[in-house]
């Protein structure tokens, strides 16, 4: 079955790919490559180099444009391929992520996601311990997995959470509610006070009522988070209305962990 939600992202993905392999690789490798990453290579067995004659390079890469069009799991392939690319040659990766970018796509632990869900400079922000759970939230996202999506993003907030409420000995987590757990985390950690004293020293005009709003904003996008999680199984066939607000979740996800840091 297709994964990726958006074809057009999964096509530009594949042109940058394609393009690294062959400016970078040779002939032999290209084949081992996209044969490891589950392309029928069979199909292009006849395609062979010979002293003053045989395929060029092009000619591979067009017989594998073939193959790619009736692929069923494209988003396996292109990971596959981006960890044998990264593997072989990590210097690489500059000019994979260059030709990526332009497409608004970014690679991250081998994983091609759109640069807009995340940006790799954002990464190094948050939690390291909830990097991984927030990349599969964005994965699920872009795959159209709403629901996993969420449960991910909420996954990466909940570790940072239950480490917080072991380090500052906050209680049992798992008997307060998501909302509950980060408007507590963020309060030991005493996050809002670091940053009404920081404002206040910067002479920031009406610091109190930017503070409130701040605070109030993050708790209520816990509290988003926390009722689409529990709904979702409830709102069959209005995945066009939920996009958005899923799209919206993953953001404040970022800014949360961000905030927890």
């Amino acid at each position: 079955m297709q994964k990726w939600n958006n074809i057009t992202e999964i096509n530009n993905a594949w042109n940058a790919i394609r393009a690294v392999l062959q400016n970078n690789f040779t002939f032999y490798e290209i084949k081992e490559i996209v044969g490891l990453a589950g392309s029928d290579v069979t199909r292009i067995s006849h395609l062979q180099q010979r002293a003053g004659g045989g395929a060029s390079k092009g000619e591979l890469i067009t017989a594998i444009d073939n193959g790619f069009g009736q692929l069923q799991d494209k988003s396996h392939f292109i990971s596959v391929v981006v960890e044998e690319i990264l593997r072989r040659k990590a210097n690489l990766k500059s000019e994979l992520q260059h030709y990526l970018n332009r497409l608004g796509l970014t690679v991250v632990n081998g994983k091609v996601l759109p640069l807009e869900l995340l940006d790799t400079s954002e990464l190094k922000e948050l939690p390291e311990d909830a990097q991984q759970e927030l990349i599969k939230a964005i994965e699920r996202f872009r795959d159209g997995d709403l629901s996993g999506a969420i449960t991910s993003a909420r996954g990466a907030i909940d570790i940072v959470t239950s480490r917080i409420y072991e380090e500052k000995r906050l209680g049992d987590p798992s008997k307060a509610s998501f909302q509950e757990k980060c408007k507590k985390s963020i309060k030991a950690l005493g996050v809002i006070d670091k940053i009404k004293e920081e404002l206040t020293k910067s002479g920031w005009s009406q610091v109190d009522i930017f503070i409130n709003n701040f605070e109030g904003a993050l708790n209520q996008a816990a509290y988003v988070m926390q009722s689409l999680r529990s709904k979702m199984g409830d709102v069959h066939g209005t995945k066009p209305t939920l996009k958005p607000l899923v799209y919206d979740s993953l953001k404040w996800s970022a800014i949360i962990l961000r905030v927890l840091e």
